[in-house]
């Protein structure tokens, strides 16, 4: 327990809402404020990525016993099953047997975790437009408009979790000596619908995520309970299989026979969905520093905004949160050196899984489909089952372990250059778990 305090989150997504009880469980008076509805009253909006959960977001989640109630709306995902152009099924498992990730719905996950942070005394303010932040003396300024009349809320302290263009953020940008990056890629993402069978069954295997690549766009899918899958449409925005080449019900139907033949059966609704459902934008937002002397902080998103595609935006949003109850358990009340100790703790780390997270596009989209890259990740799991003690593949790493990211992206980096090495051996595909294989990796790790 802390000296009470007076504490605003501002933004009511899954980061706001777990540090909002973390916070309330510390012995201090937790307010949400919102811009938007309720999210428990509307309808989602069709512009949804399923979320996956790993070891870093299980642990925030299991240090203050939410772990059950969230494995309770989640499926296991144990593998990739990746869907080759011919119709072809191929599976890649994710680790050793029993790891999974969990596959969540976005807004079933968020509405749940808003009804555990009320009923653990959290108070939420939806429908609150938060304009400003006054940084000196943590006063929130809402109103109905940005130019209109204000109302001025004091707080103690201030959390932005209010996502990858957050206000409270734009308020710190302000100051000198903050640095801060924004960069958009251009593919852009629609979410499609695959429904659940008439029985509440899924039509296709529920314990996968689901790949279709096709070199620089792809389509993927996770499970959700209700039986039905989330899918993800990833393409550029502009040029040959792009989002503007899709202009009307024939070039879409003609463009889904041509490179996802198998999805016809599945995917009934797929003209509906495609021209209803918004064309969504990546962003990728880096910043420094997270904090403002002992009474503002920046987390989640609003700190380090990263593309989906290794599924950790929330995870490394949820570790965010352990390191900053990690520091508050160090040093009590003295909230500068909890800020300073938990940016500088993070700030790496954040940048590290937005490297990994964008190269992993190109590794979903275009290497699972190749040759040599399934020989390559056959050859690490065979290598890392035999001796566990020297190598753990890069996924694992970032997935399974709480290693930080940037100690994972390094050695994931040092490893890739020995498989480099390995992967010229003659007669490598006949080889590939051989002697002579096994003492290479060791003797280039040794080096």
């Amino acid at each position: 327990m802390q000296n009470p305090q007076k504490i605003a989150v501002v933004g009511s997504g899954l980061v706001g809402t777990l540090l909002a009880i973390y916070l309330k469980k510390l012995g201090h008076t937790v307010h949400v404020l919102d811009r938007s509805p309720d999210i428990r009253t509307v309808e989602f909006s069709g512009r949804s990525i399923n979320l996956v959960m790993s070891n870093r977001g299980w642990k925030a989640l299991e240090d203050i016993g939410l772990t059950e109630e969230i494995k309770k709306i989640g499926i296991p995902v144990d593998k990739r099953a990746i869907h080759l152009k011919d119709s072809k099924l191929n599976y890649q498992y994710y680790g050793k047997e029993g790891e999974a990730i969990y596959s969540l719905s976005r807004g079933v996950l968020n509405r749940k975790m808003i009804d555990l942070a009320e009923e653990a005394g959290v108070e939420f303010f939806f429908e609150h437009r938060i304009w400003d932040v006054t940084l000196a003396d943590a006063t929130l300024h809402i109103g109905e408009t940005e130019r209109g009349e204000w109302t001025d809320l004091k707080y103690d302290k201030v959390f932005g979790a209010d996502g990858a263009f957050s206000r409270i953020r734009h308020r710190m940008q302000r100051q000198s000596m903050f640095n801060y990056s924004q960069e958009f890629l251009n593919i852009g993402y629609k979410e499609l619908h695959i429904p659940a069978n008439l029985d509440g069954s899924h039509k296709i295997d529920k314990n996968s995520l689901h790949i279709w690549p096709r070199g620089n766009f792809m389509l993927m899918a996770l499970a959700n309970l209700d039986g039905s899958f989330t899918c993800t449409l990833f393409m550029p925005f502009e040029g040959e299989n792009s989002f503007e080449s899709l202009k009307d019900e024939k070039s879409l139907v003609g463009f889904f026979a041509e490179f996802f033949p198998d999805t016809k059966e599945v995917i009934p609704d797929l003209v509906r969905d495609f021209f209803k459902n918004p064309t969504s934008y990546l962003v990728m937002m880096k910043c420094f520093p997270w904090t403002h002397a002992d009474n503002v902080a920046l987390i989640g998103d609003s700190a380090h905004a990263i593309v989906p595609f290794y599924g950790h935006g929330m995870n490394a949003g949820f570790e965010d949160i352990t390191v900053l109850n990690e520091m508050i358990s160090k040093y009590g009340d003295d909230w500068e050196a909890i800020f300073k100790a938990y940016e500088k703790s993070r700030k790496p780390n954040a940048d590290a899984i937005a490297e990994l997270s964008y190269r992993n596009f190109m590794e979903m989209s275009a290497k699972t489909a190749d040759e040599k890259f399934l020989l390559q990740k056959k050859i690490e799991k065979w290598f890392s089952d035999k001796h566990p003690d020297k190598w753990m593949p890069l996924y694992s790493r970032v997935t399974f372990s709480l290693q930080p990211y940037s100690e994972a992206l390094a050695i994931g980096d040092f490893q890739n250059k020995i498989m480099e090495e390995v992967m010229q051996m003659e007669n490598i595909e006949a080889i590939w778990n051989s002697k002579a294989v096994e003492a290479k990796i060791i003797s280039l790790l040794s080096k």
